[in-house]
């Protein structure tokens, strides 16, 4: 008889470590450290999108009439939440033209929707705008115009 047909009809293997030879293309090696490595990749990205509140109201009891109007602003795309969701923006980061606004977020200018403007008297004084930030990017909830001093 011949080896191939010792071997099974394979020819002989000519690598005497058979530890070597099993592990040397073993696609599970690398799973658990993979998985690991997702899992802190996808915690640090969606840490990100958590939102600072007023659980314990304690910022509330400064001034409780400014915190209900800003809990009962509605633009026309909804409620704005509150003070806490929304952002202040300084005179050279927004812009009014033609009866339309623009506000700078992130270094990028985003056009702001009619729908997305507060029309009742600004109590504050100062711009605001809550901003939402997606995966398809910024876009406006609710816009405040200040004073523009």
């Amino acid at each position: 008889m011949s080896d191939w047909i010792d071997y099974g009809g394979y020819a002989p293997h000519l690598c005497s470590n058979a530890y070597e030879r099993k592990t040397s293309g073993n696609p599970t090696r690398w799973k658990a450290p993979l998985q690991t490595g997702c899992a802190v990749l996808l915690l640090a990205l969606v840490s990100h999108f958590g939102q600072a509140r007023d659980l314990d109201g304690r910022y509330a009891k400064a001034n409780p009439e400014l915190k209900a109007w800003f809990d009962g602003l509605r633009s026309g795309k909804g409620p704005c939440c509150s003070d806490a969701d929304g952002t202040a923006v300084s005179d050279v980061d927004w812009e009014s033209a033609a009866g339309h606004y623009r506000v700078r977020l992130d270094g990028q200018w985003v056009d702001v929707p009619d729908e997305a403007v507060i029309t009742e008297p600004n109590r504050v004084g100062r711009t605001m705008v809550w901003p939402i930030r997606g995966y398809l990017g910024v876009t406006i909830r609710c816009f405040m115009p200040g004073s523009m001093t």
